[in-house]
Order: C-alpha cells, then structure tokens, then sequence
C-alpha cells in the first residue's frame, strides 16, 4: 500500500510539473529593457503558460486576474520599436496583433483597467497561403516588435500584445490568445486621432472568420479579426 501511495504522489507532482513547464504554450512577461512581469503585468498563465480561449472572458483584455498591474512604467518615444520577449517561444501558428489604449486623465498605466471602448489596433500579422495551408512570420520567434505610430498623442498607455494559436481553430472555442499588456508612457508624441476605438470582451465573437478557422485545408486567405489598423 506504501508503494502504491509512493507511486500515486509521484506521477501527480509529475503531471503538475508537465502543465507547469509546458513547452508548447508561452507568454510575453517582458518588453525592451525591463525585466519580467516588471512593466508588462504578470498574467494569470505565467505559471502554466497556457492559452485563453472565451473571447468573452473579462481576461481577453490583459490575460490577468482582478486588478493585477505592474510596478513600472516604460517611456517609449513615438514612432520607435518596442519588443516584447516570448516565453520559451511562439509554438503555435496564427497572427500576431497589437492594440493600444490610452489612461484616461488622473489615472496612470499602473492603475487603469483598460475597460470600455478605448482599444485601437496598431498592427496585424498578414497570413501566407501556400497549397491550401496557411501559415505567418512570427512562428518559433523568441521575441517580436512593433512600431508605435508616429501620430500618438504623448502620455500612457496600455500596449496589449496579442498572438492567436489557430491550429486546432476549426472547433468552436478552439482557438487560443495569448496575450499580455504592457504599461508605457509615450513620449515626442504627435497629434493622431487613433480609430477606430473597441473594448475587449466585446470586440470579438467565437465564431468570427478570422477566430474559427480551418487553416490546413482549402485555406487561400486570411483576415485577422478585429478592427483596421491605425496606422499614425
């Protein structure tokens, strides 16, 4: 009986260690020059690594729990690159998407929720099509960049970095986000209108084209769900 509870403890911890150490999920716990979960807030998967898949879920916005923010406040200048690390890598194949959202006035990017219509898209991985399968750039990267537009206003933000895993996207609810939100402050900033502005849960549905897809079979095109790009 000793043996058999010794064996039985044993394969669990093993099991924990497996959903633990994961390698075919990730996450995005840094930007450039930050340390991890120090300016980007530390999701609810930062343990498991595991994908969300309820585009309902209040944790489609920043993939965290409650009020969860981070300590620090990254200054960006308007019309750099800002890189965020993947965590071990981007496993999976699927579009790459970035939003921002401004703090609204006496608030700062440490104590916002981001909620409300206030998102707007500044980037959205194109999909190459090669005999009926669909494939993008950013699978097996460790690490990924955008470009914050010229044309954004000064102050903070939030930066919600979003990578949709399509591979097993033909079921309903069978896609999986992966996402985290940076908090920055956006410096040399210009006089943009960005449009146009959505919320999260909100912006999307389960069985949006571009969320419930086959991407093996038949596939020649490939429209990332969401609004347009606000290019500055």
């Amino acid at each position: 009986m000793k043996l058999s509870t010794t064996l039985s403890l044993s394969l669990a911890a093993e099991a924990v260690n497996a959903a633990v150490l994961q390698p075919r999920h990730y996450t995005f716990p840094s930007i450039s020059g930050t340390a991890d979960w120090a300016a980007v807030r530390q999701t609810v998967n930062y343990q498991t690594n595991a994908g969300l898949s309820d585009v309902m879920s209040p944790q489609i916005r920043c993939y965290t729990s409650g009020n969860k923010v981070a300590a620090q406040i990254q200054s960006v200048a308007a019309g750099s690159s800002v890189s965020f690390k993947a965590n071990p890598n981007i496993f999976h194949p699927g579009p790459l998407q970035f939003y921002m959202a401004k703090v609204p006035a006496g608030q700062t990017a440490a104590t916002w929720d981001g909620s409300g219509n206030v998102w707007f898209k500044i980037y959205a991985e194109q999909a190459t099509s090669n005999n009926g399968q669909l494939s993008w750039g950013s699978l097996n990267k460790g690490s990924v960049s955008v470009t914050i537009p010229r044309a954004t206003p000064s102050g903070d933000y939030l930066l919600r970095i979003e990578h949709i895993a399509l591979h097993q996207a033909s079921n309903t609810n069978g896609a999986q986000f992966y996402i985290s939100c940076a908090q920055i402050k956006v410096t040399g900033g210009g006089n943009g209108n960005p449009q146009p502005l959505v919320s999260f849960p909100g912006v999307y549905s389960a069985n949006d084209p571009g969320i419930k897809v086959n991407i093996y079979s038949g596939a020649t095109s490939y429209t990332p769900p969401g609004p347009p790009v606000w290019s500055g």
